[in-house]
């Protein structure tokens, strides 16, 4: 099983960054994507199911950040727009075979596998 972040890099507030994830070695039910900030403790970002109209947010992101995912090719992307420096941080995608109800999908144990992180950093 592997999960491959990339699509990370600096960018100018305000600006747009578009992260990828491909999965490899399993059929996922449910991704997410996690942030670790320097110094801080590892935070949900968003999750998706395999047939999810409704992605689940965590607030300080939502309405800025997209997740979705395409099941054929098993990958899963976070679209993120109108960024803050204060979204600076390390961005893990994980993954788990189960399709959780979204009570669970914010928390990291729910998840089996995780990728190796992605370096975002918002700065002028």
């Amino acid at each position: 099983v592997q999960l491959q972040a990339s699509g990370g890099g600096l960018v100018q507030p305000g600006g747009s960054l578009r992260l990828s994830c491909a999965a490899s070695g399993r059929t996922f039910g449910t991704y997410a994507w996690f942030r670790q900030a320097l110094g801080k403790e590892r935070e949900f970002v968003a999750a998706i199911r395999r047939s999810d109209r409704h992605p689940k947010y965590a607030d300080s992101v939502k309405g800025r950040f997209t997740i979705s995912r395409d099941n054929a090719k098993n990958l899963v992307y976070l679209q993120m727009s109108s960024l803050k420096p204060e979204d600076t941080a390390v961005y893990y995608c994980a993954a788990t075979t189960r399709t959780w109800n979204t009570g669970t999908m914010n928390s990291q144990n729910a998840y089996d596998d995780w990728g190796q992180g992605t370096q975002v950093t918002v700065s002028s």
